[in-house]
């Protein structure tokens, strides 16, 4: 955790950020009409889906909200929360979205995590995120479908913008696999 003086005499504790890609790959099951047994043997297609999870001061966003909704007392609770996965939203840009400006925003806030099946808008944790020359602030942390919620305790993070713009353009970079 580093230092960032906001005024002088006043000291602001910064967040560590990283993006973590888990990498899934399973086969699909298929579609079958009615009649169709479903035992007979027949190659299934593999898919590849990969998961964007923040990782905050070397913790999984996923682990701290976990965390967190338990220690509240808030139920649902707990494994409740999944990595973003890029490949099911249409005109989708990472790094245009963890700067607040994705195309997957619901008004002024943006998606830091979705629901753990994956799907954007069964269960998202939003987050407002602004941007300065020197700052990137995840602040009035909020779940839609539970307005009475509070999340003022959790957050919010203060990321140095250097550090927040290195681990975005670290995970912008092809890995081996993407190349072949």
């Amino acid at each position: 955790m580093s230092i960032h003086r906001a005024r002088p005499g006043f000291m602001m504790a910064l967040n560590n950020i990283q993006f973590d890609v888990q990498v899934r790959v399973c086969r699909t099951r298929p579609w079958l009409p009615p009649g169709v047994l479903p035992f007979v043997p027949r190659l299934l297609p593999i898919v590849r889906s990969d998961r964007v999870v923040p990782r905050v001061d070397g913790v999984l966003l996923t682990d701290l909200i976990d965390r967190f909704e338990l220690a509240a007392g808030m139920q649902p609770a707990g494994e409740a929360y999944g990595g973003l996965n890029p490949g099911s939203a249409w005109n989708f840009r990472l790094v245009d979205h963890f700067y607040g400006r994705s195309t997957m925003a619901t008004g002024s806030k943006t998606p830091l995590l979705v629901c753990e099946c994956g799907a954007w808008g069964d269960w998202p944790l939003l987050a407002e995120i602004v941007v300065s020359d020197s700052l990137v602030i995840w602040d009035r942390i909020e779940q839609p479908y539970r307005p009475e919620r509070d999340y003022g305790a959790f957050g919010p993070f203060r990321f140095d913008r250097n550090q927040y713009d290195d681990a975005l353009r670290d995970l912008s970079r092809p890995t081996s696999s993407d190349l072949v």
